[in-house]
């Protein structure tokens, strides 16, 4: 997946300024996608220079002007034909995974705090996203019908963040 995509997606849903698509890369998307701040605005530019994206400036009395990017109907036709293309399976690269795997070469006390402090992280992941599902649970049927795949790749996390503290369980009493 790319950037790009992830950023069609988004603006789907809604029209955004390049601070909100920021805000959503923080609150939601985050927990499964990462992009930086200069990332989103090179690539709305490059998006909206593509024709894919439609741009309209907001005046505000008392911050800069905000600029709002709305899908045209050539992105939402890339966004469509992207949908068609079958996903990679995700790999990733794990430093913790690493350092575990040549565990032999370090000090016992080392790989324990490294551990204590990757669980502390996957800790306040899955508060949060619990927190977020409890606001989904709250939201009135009709919502969570129109939320439902949102929701799932909530769940996705959920279930990802609870395996990896079981997991971390093990690796523990190992250790």
């Amino acid at each position: 997946m790319s950037l790009r995509h992830a950023i069609l997606t988004l603006l789907a849903t809604e029209p955004a300024s390049g601070y909100d698509i920021v805000q959503h890369f923080k609150q939601s998307l985050g927990y499964f996608w990462n992009a930086k701040h200069q990332q989103v605005y090179q690539e709305l530019r490059r998006l909206s220079e593509e024709g894919w994206l439609d741009c309209h400036v907001e005046s505000q009395s008392d911050k800069p002007d905000r600029k709002v990017y709305t899908l045209t109907a050539a992105g939402l036709a890339e966004l469509k034909r992207w949908q068609t293309e079958p996903a990679v399976p995700n790999k990733i690269n794990d430093a913790l995974l690493v350092k575990l795997y040549g565990g032999a070469l370090a000090e016992a006390d080392n790989l324990r705090n490294e551990l204590s402090r990757h669980r502390e992280t996957h800790q306040q992941t899955l508060h949060s996203l619990l927190a977020i599902e409890q606001q989904y649970l709250a939201l009135p049927a009709a919502e969570q019908a129109r939320q439902r795949l949102p929701y799932l790749t909530l769940r996705r996390g959920i279930l990802g963040e609870q395996a990896w503290l079981a997991w971390a369980d093990e690796v523990a009493a190992e250790l």
